[in-house]
């Protein structure tokens, strides 16, 4: 048997200096430095500062995906048949 090992506390390898400070309002906005020159220019005039309040929509929301209309839910293509779902569940293995 092996003598009992006293186990240390772990201790990361790395360490942040001072306490983490988020500041309390946005500061201002500007175009990042790798925009396009026309963008930059015309940048002031596109920013707009965000509401907090939402403006109503007038296309509904749907938090299920079964109150959503029936042509989101059909297929895109076609339907799959069911050689095609076992291929694809048995991950190409069904082929044969």
């Amino acid at each position: 048997m092996h003598p009992s090992v006293k186990v240390l506390a772990h201790k990361p390898l790395i360490s942040f200096i001072g306490k983490r400070v988020w500041p309390a309002t946005a500061g201002p906005s500007h175009p990042h430095p790798a925009a396009p020159p026309e963008w930059q220019k015309s940048f002031s005039e596109k920013a707009v500062p965000h509401s907090s309040h939402r403006a109503p929509q007038e296309h509904p929301v749907f938090l299920e995906f079964w109150d959503a209309p029936a042509r989101f839910s059909k297929p895109s293509s076609r339907y799959l048949e069911q050689v095609e779902i076992d291929a694809i569940l048995s991950g190409g293995a069904s082929l044969r």
